[in-house]
């Protein structure tokens, strides 16, 4: 088993991004990247955590993915936004779809600031 594992850590996100605050929006956001990524969605499960003193919190959201998953941590208070892609290369190079998911969900929130990480995780035999 072998894959590609990102992360980005995202700063200064859209405010008016629904996907900052809202489920739905978020996990149509996730499966939209997925889609166009060409991904494959096994399972999912997307939770909006409560507001505090009248301020929206954030969404979190994890797609099971054929090829491994896709995790969004959103934190509206801070602008702030982390991302997980991994795929696996079992069958082929997942490479490209992981970073076509990846940029999918960076232009959704615009951020000002982005840290990536790549890490190739695993063994080839």
């Amino acid at each position: 088993m072998h894959g590609l594992h990102l992360t980005a850590d995202l700063n200064g996100c859209r405010r008016d991004a629904l996907a900052m605050v809202d489920a739905d929006a978020l996990r149509a956001l996730c499966l939209g990247a997925a889609d166009a990524a060409g991904l494959t969605p096994v399972g999912e499960r997307f939770h909006k955590f409560a507001d505090h003193d009248g301020e929206p919190r954030g969404v979190t959201g994890v797609l099971l993915l054929a090829e491994s998953h896709l995790a969004v941590h959103t934190w509206p208070e801070l602008d702030a936004v982390t991302l997980d892609v991994y795929v696996c290369h079992r069958h082929a190079d997942n490479s490209a779809r992981a970073e076509v998911a990846l940029a999918a969900l960076l232009a959704a929130f615009a951020p000002r600031r982005v840290v990536r990480h790549a890490v190739q995780r695993g063994t080839s035999a």
